[in-house]
């Protein structure tokens, strides 16, 4: 873990020296900002290898820069903090874009061990953590997925997805006619067991549909496997 890039995006100073500590001691070189809209500014010009932002900071909440980070196609890797427990908050995180979520206060082991987890799954996709397969690129009735570009095409046209969109897709193609519980994914794509939390799978599944599937209500390629979950169709 040596040399990875951590932006901290968190207005408590106290909180910033302690997450600051401890990951310099995982070997990261760690930058801070407490504003908002710095922070942003921060995540666009440089390149990080985990970005941790609070929910609630001044100038831009942790939310919108987690969205605005989405839309600009950045895959890195996100963890929200929040002092919220709200179930609300949890999911409208994880479904804006971020990868982990952790409720204020935690455990400092906790912290590190979510952060190893996000930077191994960052160094491996799902599919090859699920199936090991030395296929880069998956075609499929007009829907193509090169899993090293991380680039998805629908009859030539280029469909743009957020890092989780694409992590179920590439997941569920490379592995035809499994089925998979929303549970299984949140674990597979998420890396954690948010136990309660499997409607954030519809809502991301929902728009992946909305994204590829010509008929939504009659979905050619993600099926769903009624009473278990979610596959991707084998026959075409």
């Amino acid at each position: 873990m040596d040399n990875k890039r951590v932006l901290i995006a968190e207005d408590d100073p106290n909180i910033i020296e302690l997450l600051t500590i401890h990951l310099r001691d995982l070997g990261c070189y760690v930058l801070a900002e407490s504003n908002g809209q710095k922070a942003l500014e921060l995540a666009r010009n440089s390149l990080f290898d985990l970005i941790i932002l609070d929910l609630m900071l001044p100038g831009l909440s942790g939310m919108e820069i987690c969205r605005k980070i989405r839309q600009a196609d950045h895959h890195t890797p996100i963890m929200m903090l929040t002092a919220l427990s709200e179930e609300i908050d949890k999911v409208m995180g994880l479904e804006t874009g971020a990868d982990d979520y952790l409720t204020k206060p935690f455990s400092v082991r906790e912290f590190i061990a979510r952060v190893k987890v996000i930077f191994r799954r960052s160094e491996t996709s799902p599919e090859t953590n699920e199936q090991q397969t030395n296929r880069s690129l998956i075609k499929c009735s007009g829907l193509e997925i090169d899993i090293d570009k991380r680039k998805v095409m629908l009859n030539n046209n280029r469909i743009d997805l957020s890092p989780k969109e694409f992590e179920l897709i590439t997941l569920l193609a490379s592995n035809p006619g499994k089925s998979y519980s929303r549970k299984r994914l949140l674990n597979l794509v998420w890396g954690y067991d948010f136990e309660g939390y499997e409607h954030t799978v519809n809502s991301h599944i929902n728009r992946l549909r909305a994204k590829i599937e010509q008929d939504v209500a009659h979905p050619k390629f993600i099926l769903t496997t009624w009473g278990i979950g979610y596959r991707f169709n084998e026959e075409l």
